[in-house]
Order: structure tokens, then C-alpha cells, then sequence
């Protein structure tokens, strides 16, 4: 490849990127729908097998889903916030469970203690060390936390996030509904070779497969995860350990941060409740080894035969993904992945970064 070309690739990738991230409103809920598409689009090819039209079978599928997202989130409400309730106190036993004998208090103090004394010196050695003569010095102090600005803020994003849910909901029921609409269009594409069509309908079929197999397999994956940290969680004793066995299945589709996630949360949940610290560790070391037990042992059988993609390339496209569209590219990074090693592997130019992608 020559430089030219480089360059030219090079300004194309960060005008893309670019567009990705100035544009990421309208992005995100079309790249989530069609997701959510996929990983449904099983079960409607199985209604419609049953003799059901397929709007029908299309909205039956949405309408059931909907449902009972909204009703596990009704039926969880008074124990997230029972928790979200009980974290000043858990702030106050954290504080009184850290020993003072540690001298991290004093430790702290003589770290202050010196950057003042350096200070000081610093201004004394250029003339600065107090205010002029008959001036008088005046701190200024931070104002408090404003509380009404901050519900003012979360209510907006809660009132933003609803409406884009409701766009995903009618834009996965159209995607469903529609079927292989656009592959049968892009095949009656005026303007393109036999060849053209043919790649682009490889590419599509490609897509498709990986895509659809992959999400199947971290829904199973993700929903075994969020069953045996439920029952692990609940032969401890925690409480609400149905809501951290459903955040335990919902985070699994964030690699590596999401376990993480999960077992802080359930940490702090346990202090809270136990009110020791080997019991909070003993919580979040059950929630981390059955993630790490699903991401070492149960994932690699699952996705052996899906997608091949080493581990580097995905951690990459957590960073530049989380980096372009923050929580929901954490989620998105490793479906785009796919999609981009797929149209890859099936474009000439492009097999070399298909093959730096792959295992």
C-alpha cells in the first residue's frame, strides 16, 4: 500500500470517528436497534414458521420483551432503592470499619503538611509570600453541592433516555417487520457489477451469522451468569440478591469492566449489611470468580465456532469505542467489532486488518 493511500485511509478513520462522536445521539439508537434485532430475529423466523404473519409475530415479539423489561424493572425499583438509600450509612461504617492504627491519617497529614511548607518557600523565594501591606487576604470557598441542579440534570437525562427507548422499541419492530428488505434491495441496486453485489450480499450474509450467533451466545451466557450469582449471592445472605443477579447478567456484556462493576457494588452492599469487611469480600470474590469462570471456561467453548477475534483487538475496541460514545460503546465495542472483521475478511484491501483482528 502506498503512503498515499495511508494517509487517505488514515483522515478517512478519524473523519468517521469524528462523525461517530458529533453525531452519537442519533447513532447509538440505530446501531442498538439493530442489534436488539438480531438477537430476536431467531425467535420470529420461528413464529412465522407457526403460520403467524410476520408483523405480527414482529410486534408479539417486541410487545412481550418490552413488557417484561418494564415489569422486572417495577418488580426491582424498591430494592435499588432501598440500596441507593443506604449508602450514606454505608460510607459511615466504611469509615468507622478502617482501623486508625494504620497511620494513614498521620501519613496524610505530614503529605500536607510538606506541600505547605513547599509552598511556602516557593513564596518566599519570589516575593510572594503575603498580600501587600494593608491588604487582606481573601479565600474564596467552593459552594456546597447544588442538590436541585443535579436532580434538575438527572431528570433531563431520564426524560432523554426514555424517548430514545421508545424510538428503539418502534425502530426494532420495523427492522423485525421488514424482514430482508434491504438485502433483496441492494441485490435490485441499479449501478453495481454482479461481482459488487455479490461481495456486498457475503458481506450482509456474514454479518448476519456472526452477529446473530454471537449475541445468542452472550444472551445464554450472560443469563447463566445472572442465575448462579443469584443463588450464590442468596446461600450467602445478601439481600436484594435477585437485583445484583440481574445486574451481574446485564453487565456481563461489558468485558472486563462490567465483573468489576458488579462485584464493587456488591461489595458495598455486603458491608452495609454484614458490617465486616471479610463478609464484603467474601460477596464481591463469589460475583468476580463466577465472571471469571464464564469468561475463562464457558465463553471460549461457546464462541469457538462464532467469531474468532483475539483478545488485544477487543480491548483496543473498548477504548476506542468507550472513548467515541462513553457507557453504550463499552456496550456496542465488540458487535462493531464483528462487523468490521466481517466486512473485512470478504474486501481484498482490507483482508490484512481482518487478519490482524482475527486469533
Amino acid at each position: 500500500m502506498r503512503s498515499h493511500d495511508a494517509s487517505l485511509i488514515v483522515l478517512a478513520v478519524c473523519a468517521a470517528m469524528a462523525v461517530l462522536y458529533w453525531a452519537q445521539e442519533a447513532f447509538i439508537p440505530i446501531v442498538l436497534s439493530i442489534l436488539i434485532s438480531y438477537a430476536l430475529e431467531p425467535v420470529v423466523r420461528w413464529l412465522v414458521a407457526l403460520r403467524l404473519p410476520r408483523a405480527a409475530a414482529s410486534a408479539l415479539v417486541v410487545i412481550t420483551l418490552t413488557g417484561g423489561l418494564v415489569g422486572s424493572g417495577y418488580l426491582l425499583a424498591d430494592d435499588a432503592a432501598a440500596i441507593v438509600a443506604d449508602l450514606p450509612r454505608a460510607a459511615a461504617q466504611l469509615r468507622g470499619a478502617i482501623p486508625r492504627s494504620l497511620g494513614q491519617k498521620g501519613a496524610i497529614e505530614q503529605v500536607q503538611r510538606a506541600a505547605e511548607e513547599l509552598q511556602r518557600t516557593a513564596e518566599e523565594a519570589t516575593g510572594t509570600a503575603g498580600p501587600p501591606r494593608g491588604v487582606q487576604r481573601v479565600r474564596v470557598e467552593t459552594p456546597p453541592i447544588n442538590i436541585r441542579e443535579y436532580i434538575m440534570w438527572g431528570s433531563a437525562n431520564a426524560l432523554a433516555f426514555s424517548g430514545q427507548a421508545l424510538l428503539v422499541v418502534f425502530f426494532v419492530f420495523f427492522l423485525l417487520a421488514s424482514g430482508d428488505l434491504f438485502k433483496r434491495k441492494l441485490a435490485r441496486l441499479p449501478g453495481w457489477s454482479a461481482e459488487r453485489r455479490g461481495v456486498a450480499m457475503k458481506i450482509l450474509s456474514d454479518i448476519n451469522t456472526q452477529i446473530e450467533r454471537f449475541l445468542i451466545v452472550h444472551v445464554t451466557a450472560s443469563a447463566v451468569v445472572g442465575v448462579a450469582t443469584w443463588i450464590a449471592l442468596r446461600l450467602i445472605g445478601l439481600e436484594q440478591a435477585g437485583l445484583w443477579g440481574i445486574a451481574a447478567g446485564v453487565l456481563n456484556s461489558i468485558p472486563y469492566f462490567g465483573p468489576v462493576i458488579v462485584s464493587a457494588g456488591a461489595a458495598v452492599v455486603a458491608f452495609l449489611q454484614f458490617g465486616t469487611l471479610g463478609m464484603a469480600l467474601l460477596v464481591a470474590g463469589t460475583a468476580l470468580a463466577i465472571t471469571s469462570l464464564e469468561g475463562w471456561l464457558l465463553m471460549p467453548v461457546l464462541t469457538s465456532r462464532v467469531v474468532r477475534i483475539n483478545e488485544v483487538a477487543i480491548f483496543v475496541a473498548l477504548i476506542v469505542w468507550s472513548f467515541i460514545w462513553g457507557v453504550w460503546g463499552t456496550v456496542l465495542a465488540v458487535p462493531m467489532l464483528v462487523v468490521i472483521k466481517a466486512c473485512c475478511d470478504h474486501i481484498d484491501r482490507l483482508k490484512p486488518v481482518g487478519e490482524l483482528l482475527g486469533k
